[in-house]
């Protein structure tokens, strides 16, 4: 580490020393690169051929950051480091803003995090028009530790600083540039040059000599201040009623406009401490490495394949999904062949793409040419004369197993040997799909999530058919069309569905035995869940709920409950959102209001049970109410593990993240579960199967990770074979 984690000095004559922070791919910051930083800057001011300093990084980046990987030893105890945020102080405060030769920060790339934070403390900063700059800490369940929440607002202002802070955002050098971030921009061969001119101007007094912890001119009076501060607390709260770091971070800022700078340091440097060591914290490094290790596929991306070029892609069927698909390719320049079965169909269906991308131009996240260019790359057609030379098939039709099985038929036929076959289908075996062709090797699996141009999670099934060059190149095109792809095996419901139809099927079991619809909702909702159960089936529809139902009704007998709910609902025209009635009433913008209408639904599906309420439930706290749905979830999550369907836990930790929407502060479902313990889980569904029966039944896995206290997301002997 010692030859890698460095800054370099160089002195030119005209009395400039450039510090140049090396550490590939990103420059990043560790303990070893802040101390190499200060001996740097002290050599600079023990010399007396050195006016002025230039920090800048290497391979045309400033520094993206503290580097995380740093932050799992020190939470596990495993690295004794001393606490950063003081060394900070020591460092930022007291030997570069503090030095008696003036230093400007000459930012390329990124200046992320702690990187832009050595940028703050120079006494200026150049930037090139395309640099990144932000604090995204917040991301991590941390506050920024080296002087951000402090030199930030004082340089662009409270209002934007909190924006920056509490929201992850980073602006351009432009923007850094017309808030006072930075002083100027350049183009990236003028970068160096300017930065060394204008620290001699600051040496000659022909610039102004900056602080920026000293500065008071972009903050408001105290009284305007505390209400930014007051109105701050009460959104974060209302976006992120279980978050605590947000409001540490408004009590840091707050302190150091009140009590002073230097009183405001001290605290950021506790706090940030404090929250290293937090259960969030360690949640959101944990989801953090999941997410960049969901690339890594034993069998695949192991053997040193390349990934092929995919330059047209056919989307089969134009409906929500099929149109979301092809907004997805569209959105990464991907050419693309809607076909559908009329002339009808497939006008709806590049309408709906339209409104698509319609919708990002209101937002402001296009321009109307960028738009234009995006709807040209769609053809639609109405029979597969035009698929002899695309690469890539995606069918998006809808759940039925013949109409597949046909259209795969099709396909092999028109399509060219190379071609990928894949299907978004949620549910249904993919051997069953490609039952009727040849081209076994090429069929895979592309499950992507409502809305398909917005969820980020990439399902992608292999079975034990499929070629592993196929799964390498789906893995490229999600990455190209920005999604977080997952690879998993075949079987009903792959790993993302097939965990979480125990969360739609327990709901709907313990509203059978009495409980309330709305209360199961907010206990999942106030858990961080985006929706309950019920007003998910509302915005999924009765009919798909009901037509996966059977499927895992087929395939997992001993282990699914039957409601006749949802069917007697659907018989009284409430089929969820589509209908604007379910379980909620829909009126205008989505908005969802309980309805008191359902309870007769409610009793017949109870007497039809032939159960008897269970006073019992009724007494259940919020939490009881969470363990009552989710430890199901649990149990199908481990026999998914334990089966192989995923590689490892924490792929379905971030399946159930980017899929489902599960809470990235409590790290993913299998995460949440360790922090709980096997033994606890395993003894709440014994509990459950011995009083309301098999749907609770722990599998064999969970049985044997509670009886030897192993870690449910520690790999088996089998998972370990294939890593």
């Amino acid at each position: 580490m010692a030859a890698k984690v460095r800054t370099e000095l160089d002195v030119g004559a005209d009395g400039v020393a450039v510090i140049t922070i090396y550490n590939p791919p990103v420059n990043s910051l560790s303990i070893d690169v802040l101390h190499s930083l200060k001996e740097s800057y002290e050599e600079a001011l023990r010399r007396n051929d050195v006016k002025a300093i230039v920090v800048t990084g290497k391979g045309g980046k400033f520094s993206g950051g503290f580097d995380i990987s740093s932050f799992g030893g020190v939470q596990g105890g495993q690295t004794m480091q001393p606490k950063v945020g003081y060394i900070a102080i020591d460092i930022l405060t007291d030997t570069v803003e503090a030095a008696t030769k003036p230093s400007v920060a000459a930012i390329d790339g990124l200046a992320l995090g702690g990187g832009l934070e050595v940028a703050m403390a120079c006494h200026a900063r150049i930037a090139t028009p395309t640099a990144q700059l932000g604090l995204p800490e917040l991301q991590l369940g941390i506050i920024p530790g080296f002087g951000g929440t402090q030199r930030l607002p004082r340089l662009v202002g409270l209002t934007k600083s909190l924006e920056m802070m509490l929201l992850s955002k980073p602006i351009k050098g432009g923007e850094a540039h017309q808030l006072g971030l930075v002083d100027a921009l350049v183009s990236p061969n003028d970068l160096v040059n300017t930065a060394r001119q204008w620290a001699l101007d600051i040496y000659e007094c022909r610039r102004p000599w900056i602080k920026s912890l000293y500065k008071t001119d972009k903050l408001e009076p105290l009284g305007e201040a505390r209400e930014i501060l007051k109105f701050a607390r009460a959104q974060a709260q209302k976006q992120a009623a279980n978050l605590h770091h947000p409001l540490v971070c408004i009590d840091v800022i707050e302190e150091g406009i009140v009590a002073g700078p230097r009183a405001g340091l001290w605290k950021e440097a506790t706090s940030f401490q404090e929250l290293l060591f937090s259960d969030t914290c360690k949640s959101l490094v944990h989801v953090f490495f999941s997410q960049r290790a969901t690339s890594k596929i034993p069998g695949a991306t192991d053997l040193g394949l390349m990934p092929r070029k995919i330059t047209k892609v056919a989307i089969l069927g134009g409906g929500l999904m099929g149109s979301g698909i092809a907004t997805a390719m569209v959105l990464s320049n991907y050419p693309v062949l809607l076909k559908e079965v009329n002339e009808k169909f497939l006008t709806a269906g590049i309408n709906r793409i339209q409104a698509n991308l319609q919708s990002r131009v209101k937002k402001g996240k296009m321009t109307e040419e960028r738009y234009e260019k995006a709807m040209s790359l769609v053809t639609g057609v109405l029979d597969y004369e035009r698929f002899k030379d695309v690469d890539l098939v995606i069918e998006a039709i809808i759940e039925n197993v013949k109409l597949k099985q046909q259209i795969f038929s099709d396909l092999e036929k028109y399509c060219p040997s190379h071609c990928i076959l894949a299907t978004n289908t949620s549910t249904i075996d993919l051997n069953l799909i490609g039952e009727k062709t040849k081209a076994q090797d090429r069929i895979a699996g592309a499950h992507f999530f409502s809305p398909a141009h917005v969820m980020p999670l990439l399902e992608i099934v292999r079975t034990q058919h499929t070629s592993p060059q196929v799964v390498v190149d789906l893995l490229d095109v999600g990455k190209k069309i920005k999604k977080t792809p997952i690879v998993v095996g075949n079987c009903t419901g792959f790993a993302v569905n097939r965990m979480f139809f125990p969360y739609t099927q327990s709901a709907l079991f313990y509203v059978d035995l009495g409980m309330d619809v709305y209360k199961i909702d907010r206990a999942c909702t106030k858990f961080g869940m985006p929706m309950g159960p019920f007003r998910l089936a509302d915005l999924v529809g009765f009919g798909v709920a009901v037509a996966t139902g059977m499927q895992y009704l087929e395939n997992f007998p001993e282990r699914v409950y039957k409601s006749m709910l949802l069917p007697l609902m659907m018989e009284g025209n409430r089929a969820g959102e589509a209908t604007q009635k379910g379980f909620y009433k829909y009126e205008g913008k989505r908005k969802a209001t309980p309805d008191p209408e359902i309870m007769k639904y409610i009793e017949k599906s109870r007497s039809m049970a032939g159960v008897t309420p269970d006073p019992e439930l009724m007494k259940l706290s919020e939490k009881d109410i969470v363990e009552m749905v989710f430890f199901p979830v649990i149990n199908e999550a481990c026999r998914v593990l334990d089966e192989g369907i995923a590689v490892k836990a924490s792929d379905l930790d971030i399946a159930s993240i980017f899929g489902m929407g599960f809470p990235p502060y409590r790290g993913g479902v299998m995460h949440w579960a360790d922090s709980i313990g096997a033994k606890y889980i395993h003894g709440k569904l014994e509990e459950w199967t011995k009083r309301y029966g098999g749907f609770f039944k722990p599998c064999s896995y969970l049985a044997e990770r509670a009886a030897k206290g192993i870690p449910l997301s520690a790999p088996t002997k089998k998972v370990q074979a294939r890593l």
